[in-house]
Parts: structure tokens; C-alpha cells; sequence
């Protein structure tokens, strides 16, 4: 499918590997802590450590030769994840953390609690869904990337 949000959902839609992911910006890089913050299984773990590797979103490096053992980071690729991953715990924060938010991040240049958020790129404005519309990019290719139901609700 040539749709971005399909190809993301390919690379981080699988249950454990979001949870992986935040585990890594948070500082978590080696196996058996993954295991025992996340409870997942050895081989569960092994298999999404794996594919997150052969995505190029993490590398491992050796810090053991016998047992082999690796620290686990994130590569540039993978890091880029943090914006999606942020908007994923603000929406969990407002939608499903009655008693509020688990966390929170705080600024280090002001010291204040922050609040990502979705601007222009060029005018620097809020970006709200109500403002926005879609159009072909240059990856759209010789199909329309567009949807026929889109296409006929842009051209009215």
C-alpha cells in the first residue's frame, strides 16, 4: 500500500514494539532489562529486537564476548520515532490515564512541563485537522495515492 501510515504500522505496529521503542529513549538498552521492565518473553523479545535491527531503527553493540551480550540504541531512523511516540502518550494521557498523566516531560531549558504539538512548518501555526487538506506528493507515483472518495471530496 503507498500510504506512510501503512509503511510506519509495518516497522512499529506490532503489540511489544512501541513499548520497546519507549523503553529505549528512555535509557533501557540491554535484553534482560527489557524483559523484566516489559514482561515479555525471551523469544518474543528476541524476534521484535531483531526485526527493529534489520529495520535499521536500532543497532547492537557487543559489550560481552562469552555469553554474547548487546547493548541495544537507537539509530537516527529510530530516534526520528519519538515524535510519533510522543503524540501516542499525550493521547494516552488525555484519553486513557483517568487519574492523569504517568509521566510528564520537562523542558531543561525552562524547567517547565511541555506539551508537544503539530505546527506549520512555514508560518509556524497551530496545525488543526479542520485546517488542513491532502495532496499528491512526489511519491504518489503514476497511481493516485489518493483515495477516490478524497479525490472527489477535494475536486467539490
Amino acid at each position: 500500500m503507498n500510504c506512510s501510515v501503512a509503511q510506519t504500522l509495518e516497522v512499529i505496529g506490532e503489540w511489544w514494539t512501541p513499548l520497546i521503542i519507549r523503553d529505549l529513549m528512555f535509557g533501557v538498552s540491554r535484553f534482560d532489562d527489557f524483559q523484566s521492565r516489559l514482561g515479555i518473553s525471551r523469544n518474543v523479545l528476541t524476534e521484535r529486537l531483531a526485526r527493529l535491527e534489520e529495520q535499521g531503527i536500532v543497532t547492537r553493540e557487543a559489550y560481552q564476548d562469552n555469553p554474547p551480550r548487546y547493548d541495544y540504541r537507537l539509530t537516527e531512523k529510530g530516534a526520528d520515532l519519538w515524535r510519533v511516540m510522543e503524540m501516542m502518550r499525550q493521547w494516552g494521557d488525555r484519553w486513557a490515564a483517568p487519574e492523569g498523566s504517568p509521566v510528564e516531560l520537562v523542558h531543561r531549558t525552562c524547567g517547565n512541563i511541555a506539551h508537544a504539538e503539530l505546527i506549520c512548518s512555514e508560518c509556524g501555526e497551530a496545525l488543526r485537522q479542520r485546517e488542513i487538506t491532502v495532496a499528491e506528493g512526489p511519491g504518489a507515483g503514476t497511481t493516485s495515492a489518493l483515495p477516490e472518495w478524497l479525490r472527489e471530496r477535494r475536486s467539490s
